[in-house]
């Protein structure tokens, strides 16, 4: 008998001491709180879905005694032009709704003043994180983490921003600093080591690519030990299933709500003995031709879900306080305006330079400068509304006019050409082109003539790229001054002059080549 209870009492204990744990997570949303179609893609997304998509799994975790964490991953700000108008309040209502645990800042919390996102941490019912964000003006106090308590399980949840914040959104830190990631969490991890059974570390780092100054989250995996599981944002990285590194879990659930990821962890006397992850599509289609009649056939791929009434009722709301104004009609297009993230970040776009030329005609300079990275979007053919400007450009941006000289402009280029495909920092122009072979700068000509070293030049960028932004450091030096011209409002009048005639023979060809 007693050899019978000590093994009831091992087995009770056993029992004790395991938990389940299931690991809901989003990131880079960007405003794309309804939902949206794409080509062959409609109506997928939206937080009224996935609020759905949290309910139910919700019931079915605790219904077995587990607990949910549901997270995001950073970067909840820019991108739709009725969250943008509204300081992303739309999109905060809705994560209370569906009881977020917490939200680590994205280097898009920081593209409006301080004073905004402090507004924003204000009206959260869930902590903003990040332990590496030091506001020396204390505008923005982040909690470095959160503990969560499930009585036979306690998680800690530590937030960290991505350090290349500083350089990719110089322009309202005001002296605001992103300490180094590995350090802050060895820190951290070897501080709540006795406290808690798991460490979560809920990062806006990226899975990649590697640079100098930043670390991604495979290198966070690489270099600290302690850490159990890593929920990624940032590089908007499709991920197919979850990456082991170090011993180290780490997940991201792609871009703009079209996935919701899950992790199933089974934990053992703090110790996870298994995990699965899967990417959930919220409302995802496979377009499988036409019928008969010529109408789009779809499939799911995966289960359809609902909307959540309530959700959607209070989004509704919302959107309905915008959109008189953002569906003005100011003009049309026969040809798709290429603003696709990939292009815009590799190559010159009709899109990209249709910008820079409204740059340029705004102020009568003689180059124009734009990041790949500041446009958000492409312009369907059809009617041009003010929505699908404010959607491509959601930054509230305004030009910048500076004067330079062909030197400081050459070294403007120099730092061009090497900046990789991909990267935010890709350089588009107007009333220029040039050409690089190997990261090199091999001919580069203003108006037909090639830069004159010794040449004044009237250059026109916009307020982020003048601040440094991007790595731009050498436009922070010349002489130069704000126009306050939003460059949202500049495009719509281009776009408007270019179609009423008053601008002739216009020509949004290649402006760069490179080899």
């Amino acid at each position: 008998m007693k050899r019978f209870l000590t093994v009831l009492l091992l087995i009770a204990t056993m029992i004790l001491f395991a938990a389940r744990l299931t690991i809901l997570h989003i990131n880079d949303t960007h405003g794309h709180a309804w939902a949206w179609s794409e080509t062959n893609n409609p109506n997928i997304g939206g937080f009224a879905a996935i609020a759905t998509i949290v309910e139910e799994v919700r019931k079915e975790v605790e219904a077995l005694n587990g607990h949910v964490l549901f997270l995001h991953a950073g970067d909840m700000n820019t991108g739709v032009p009725e969250s943008d108008m509204l300081d992303a309040a739309p999109d905060i209502v809705a994560f209370n709704m569906m009881r977020l645990d917490a939200m680590v800042l994205g280097n898009h919390e920081f593209d409006k003043p301080k004073e905004v996102l402090a507004k924003q941490m204000k009206l959260a019912k869930f902590p903003m994180l990040s332990a590496n964000f030091h506001d020396p003006e204390g505008i923005v106090k982040p909690q470095p983490y959160v503990i969560k308590d499930f009585g036979d399980l306690k998680v800690a949840i530590i937030g960290l921003t991505t350090e290349e914040t500083a350089i990719l959104e110089p322009l309202h830190l005001r002296g605001a600093t992103f300490a180094n990631c590995v350090e802050t969490t060895k820190k951290l991890v070897e501080e709540l080591k006795d406290k808690v059974d798991i460490v979560v570390v809920l990062a806006h780092l990226g899975w990649g690519p590697e640079g100098e100054g930043k670390t991604t989250s495979k290198q966070l995996a690489q270099l600290v030990d302690g850490i159990h599981v890593i929920v990624d944002g940032h590089s908007h990285t499709k991920f197919e299933e979850a990456q082991a590194v170090n011993g180290v879990i780490v997940v991201q659930a792609w871009e703009w709500g079209k996935y919701v990821g899950r992790l199933d962890l089974e934990i053992e006397n703090g110790k996870i003995v298994s995990h699965t992850w899967r990417p959930i599509p919220v409302n995802l289609k496979i377009h499988k031709g036409k019928d008969a009649q010529g109408k789009d056939i779809y499939e799911f791929v995966d289960k359809p879900y609902e909307e959540h009434f309530y959700v959607k009722t209070v989004l509704d709301y919302f959107k309905q306080l915008g959109d008189e104004q953002l569906n003005t009609v100011i003009g049309k297009t026969h040809i798709l305006l290429d603003g696709e993230r990939a292009n815009v970040r590799s190559k010159s776009t009709n899109l990209a330079n249709m910008i820079c030329d409204a740059m340029l005609w705004k102020v009568n300079a003689d180059v124009a400068l734009m990041n790949g990275g500041g446009i958000r979007a492409s312009i369907k053919p059809g009617d041009i509304t003010v929505r699908d400007v404010l959607t491509v450009l959601p930054f509230g941006n305004t030009l910048y006019v500076l004067k330079m000289t062909g030197e400081q402009l050459m070294k403007v280029l120099e730092y061009a050409a090497t900046v990789k495909e991909g990267q935010g920092a890709f350089l588009q122009v107007g009333g220029l082109t040039w050409r690089s072979v190997d990261g090199k700068v091999v001919e580069a000509k203003v108006k037909g003539e090639p830069i004159d070293p010794n040449r004044v030049y009237v250059v026109v960028t916009n307020n982020y790229l003048a601040g440094g932004g991007d790595g731009y450091t050498m436009l922070k030096d010349p002489a130069g001054y704000d126009t306050g011209f939003r460059l949202d409002s500049v495009l719509v009048e281009f776009i408007q002059a270019v179609l009423k005639g008053e601008i002739k023979d216009y020509d949004a060809s290649l402006r760069y080549v490179r080899e």
